[in-house]
């Protein structure tokens, strides 16, 4: 196998006409400023991703994925990934509140779609959608099936947790264009790259970034993916 690349959460291995995407037992924050081993994460981060490709697809929103291998690998289709976050949010948490005055979790009229160039450096800053094509970073058709597919991911997956009384807040989905043609979703759905609440508790990576506590974190994740059973199973 080739390693084509090494992320802050994942190791992605060509094989043949397929890629490999291998979770890594380590949790970040702070743009890796901070990192911590974490025993078990790399399965539970593959595992629910798996599902959770799967659910969205149900929801009409292509995907890389291909199956899961156990016990922390994904088998994806090849795609040439856009350098931008595409952040979906319904409540206003995280990097919203640092620029508009709002109280925390204040729900939103409708979902807002935002595109962030992705750049740890930068820390990821937002950017318009002009900005997106003007870079040449995607073209127009792209851009406007990107926030389509971003919106649609996003609410099967709060109508999702919705069925366990769970407040999910907001998202952030990766895009890339197939070897054979097509936008799809790739990298990965998981508590790493969304916030959900249920009682009032963080079953995400928010919970890591105010403590720092990676055991705790790891209870959380293991209740998270059990939770994506049951409620998938119905």
């Amino acid at each position: 196998m080739e390693l084509v690349y090494e992320g802050k959460s994942k190791r992605v291995y060509r094989r043949g006409g397929v890629l490999l995407l291998e979770f890594k037992d380590e949790v970040t924050a702070g743009d890796g400023a901070r990192r911590d081993a974490a025993p078990g994460k790399g399965r539970l981060a593959a595992e629910l991703s798996a599902m959770l490709f799967r659910h969205v697809e149900g929801a009409g929103v292509p995907t890389h994925f291909v199956e899961y291998t156990p016990p922390r690998t994904i088998v994806a289709r090849p795609a040439k990934v856009v350098p931008v976050e595409v952040i979906v949010r319904f409540k206003a948490y995280g990097s919203y509140l640092k620029r508009m005055p709002v109280e925390p979790l204040r729900p939103f009229s409708k979902p807002l779609v935002e595109f962030h160039y992705k750049d740890d450096k930068l820390h990821d800053p937002l950017v318009l959608e002009e900005d997106v094509v003007e870079a040449g970073l995607a073209d127009a058709g792209q851009v406007q099936l990107m926030k389509k597919y971003a919106a649609s991911a996003a609410e099967a997956l709060r109508r999702l947790y919705e069925g366990a009384g769970c407040d999910f807040v907001d998202v952030k989905f990766e895009f890339g264009v197939l070897e054979g043609g097509g936008l799809a979703l790739v990298d990965e759905i998981s508590g790493d790259t969304f916030r959900l609440l249920c009682n009032g508790e963080h079953l995400d990576k928010e919970y890591y970034r105010k403590t720092g506590d990676v055991a705790g974190l790891l209870k959380r994740y293991e209740a998270l993916l059990d939770l994506t059973r049951r409620l998938l199973a119905r």
